[in-house]
């Protein structure tokens, strides 16, 4: 028998100062992932361009970042993910200086596209290189200054862009990028090691990518071209019904491919399939929550970006105090509770903060965003921990990049969703406005301003001081409807998120031999309740 001692993994020493460098990494895309919400308004004015073209500028990153994503994490085992961190750095860095000296509309929505592109490649990267570099006793500690940089980075996005753009004009959100990126790259060459998968195929399946990122196009585009054809148009039902059908084909191209994209045996972990679930749905509600606020307080309540970028900050404060609690948490009773709990609690912190349906109150409002960042604070460790740390070592990156898929899609899809809530509750109270005493003349201008808010201001000093007064009133209170529904409908949706996950992501019982492994006397395994691999 051999006696000798079984040799332990080692890491490297430095590991916590490349996660440092990593954390920067994640931080600096989902700051620029967030901080663009609160500069609308101000490029609005300055490159008159009306609200759906700037949601194309606002959604283009996080589209080709999520369509890109999961083959940068398949193309990160092959080629190893310090590589692709580094390349991405790199880009990301370069790209904002591009987007930001573009001129025109065109040159924005272009320059924040390819800004996605490099933010495919440093997301599941810096997810990846956790498990390689750090021990297990770890990973908790690991994934939770993931989380909180990456949920920070979003929370304090649009308080950033608003001090920003208040200060040095909306561009310097953009070459702010820069110095960054450089500084994430000088700690990640020096510290982090290396994680190659030497079994990895490099057949990249274009037929899956095309698909995937197709259908994502067609449902962003369809949603946001309905606020201003209507959504009975038939380019806007071609879209829609396009997307379903390229995401049924990617489903079933992938089932049938030996090396394809998505490997979609993942799907049979129910852990997994929760923590996908629910990572989409917070995303959705909060992206889309802080760019309804962004508008709403500055075009209805009149504040600078400024103090409507300050105003957001109160869900930071309980992301950072409760993400080490929902990790306790996870770790004693299992991740499903901590994740169903912040669930509700983002709910009912989003329901919260659509009394500005009824009456204004920041008071409110700031309640409602302290209890939904307690809720995504709960969530954010047991969410990685599951999807990421979960499945096995050799999908690491495809796990890591479908994580990063939900989030960037639902982010996008939950600004887009909810923006086109917000217009057609916003085209019917045109009509109740009408009805309740407005001129066919005042009518017509809320409606055009409701289509395009430039159009208020630049109507504005041609109206007599009665009829000012009255088509601001409607506009106003037309905006304060559309922006609560929507966000009613957010919070709504959450809380009916986590009442359905827990029949999605059901706790194993005790695990059962798997019957060739007991033929044949191989080990076979098992995952635990947070998703995690067991032998």
């Amino acid at each position: 028998m051999d006696m000798r001692p079984v040799q332990k993994r080692s890491y490297p020493p430095d590991r916590w100062t490349a996660m440092t460098g990593m954390c920067i990494a994640a931080g600096l895309v989902w700051l620029a992932f967030a901080d663009f919400a609160v500069t609308v308004p101000t490029i609005s004015r300055e490159l008159a361009v009306s609200l759906p073209q700037l949601q194309w500028a606002n959604n283009a990153f996080s589209l080709t970042a999520g369509a890109l994503v999961l083959a940068a994490g398949r193309q990160g085992d092959v080629f190893g993910h310090k590589k692709m961190l580094e390349t991405g750095l790199v880009g990301f860095g370069v790209l904002s200086l591009i987007a930001v000296v573009t001129p025109g509309m065109t040159g924005l929505i272009i320059g924040r596209a390819l800004m996605g592109v490099a933010a495919a490649l440093i997301l599941p990267a810096t997810l990846a290189l956790i498990p390689a570099m750090f021990p297990v006793a770890e990973h908790a500690r690991a994934f939770g200054a993931w989380m909180v940089v990456a949920w920070v980075g979003q929370g304090m996005g649009p308080a950033v862009g608003g001090v920003l753009t208040s200060a040095l004009g909306w561009r310097s959100t953009f070459w702010i990028n820069a110095p960054l990126a450089l500084a994430a790259l000088y700690l990640v060459r020096r510290s982090a090691i290396e994680s190659i998968d030497p079994n990895a195929s490099r057949h990249l399946d274009m037929g899956g990518l095309t698909t995937s990122a197709l259908a994502a196009f067609c449902l962003l585009y369809g949603l946001t071209e309905g606020q201003e054809r209507g959504f009975g148009d038939p380019l806007v039902l071609v879209l829609l019904a396009a997307s379903i059908v390229l995401a049924g084909g990617f489903v079933w191209l992938e089932k049938r491919l030996s090396d394809p994209l998505l490997d979609m045996h993942l799907f049979s972990s129910r852990p997994f399939c929760g923590a996908l679930v629910a990572n989409t749905v917070l995303n959705a509600v909060f992206a889309g929550l802080s760019f309804l606020l962004s508008l709403y307080l500055q075009e209805v309540r009149g504040y600078s970006a400024l103090t409507a970028g300050l105003l957001l900050l109160p869900s930071t404060v309980t992301i950072l105090l409760c993400t080490p609690i929902g990790g306790r948490i996870a770790a004693k009773h299992a991740a499903r509770l901590p994740v169903v709990a912040g669930l509700l609690l983002t709910g009912v912190g989003t329901l919260l903060t659509g009394t500005l349906l009824h009456a204004y109150s920041y008071a409110l409002i700031a309640l409602g965003l302290l209890i939904l960042g307690t809720g995504l604070g709960l969530m954010s460790i047991p969410l990685s921990d599951t999807a990421v740390a979960g499945p096995p070592m050799e999908v690491a990156g495809m796990a890591s990049g479908m994580f990063k898929v939900t989030s960037m899609l639902g982010g996008a899809f939950g600004v887009a969703a909810l923006a086109a809530v917000r217009h057609t509750v916003e085209s019917q109270a045109v009509h109740h406005a009408q009805a309740t005493g407005l001129s066919k003349s005042e009518s017509d201008i809320l409606r055009d301003a409701v289509s395009d808010s430039r159009l208020l201001s630049q109507v504005e000093s041609s109206l007599d001081q009665a009829t000012r007064a009255a088509v601001t009133e409607a506009y106003h209170r037309v905006e304060t409807v559309g922006c609560g529904v929507a966000i009613l409908v957010a919070g709504a949706t959450a809380v009916v998120a986590s009442a359905t996950l827990p029949l999605l992501w059901r706790l194993p019982g005790k695990p059962q031999p798997h019957r060739d492994g007991e033929e044949s006397g191989e080990v076979t395994r098992h995952q635990d309740s947070n998703g995690r691999q067991e032998t």
